[in-house]
């Protein structure tokens, strides 16, 4: 059952803090430097290129065009994200700072370049399977 309780019960149990909280610091980047955000996109808008001028019919101009709004804006919107807070100080590594260091997965500590694989693996197989796709339908077509 429940039972009404006042405002003077609550306030003999209460316990009140005079100071303030200390703001909770968020860390929102993933510790990677910049250039493999920015190799990912051009991956990503060089895949999207390669299908416009390989398949260039007019009918495709607009949904060409909204993927590559799409990619762009997934990448933008974490970016603001991480820049949203200026007192935030978490910033992604430089490459210097990533390259000696590495990051911190979940699965425990990787290099740069085990990082940079992982983080580029998929973004260039697509690439690729752009080329070979136009490469194949060029063939096909002679």
């Amino acid at each position: 059952m429940s039972n009404q309780i006042t405002r003077e019960q609550i306030a003999a149990k209460a316990v009140i803090h005079d100071q303030a909280r200390a703001p909770t610091v968020v860390d929102r980047s993933f510790e990677l430097p910049a250039p493999l955000y920015a190799a990912t996109v051009a991956c990503y808008l060089g895949f999207i290129g390669i299908m416009a001028l390989g398949f260039g019919a007019p009918a495709l101009a607009i949904p060409l065009a909204i993927f590559a709004i799409s990619i762009v804006a997934g990448f933008a919107i974490p970016l603001i994200w991480v820049r949203m807070n200026p007192e935030n100080h978490s910033r992604s590594l430089d490459w210097g700072r990533f390259s000696a260091r590495g990051i911190q997965t979940f699965t425990g500590r990787v290099t740069a370049g085990q990082a940079a694989a992982q983080v580029l693996v998929l973004p260039v197989l697509i690439l690729l399977w752009g080329l070979v796709a136009i490469s194949m339908a060029a063939a096909a077509g002679s």
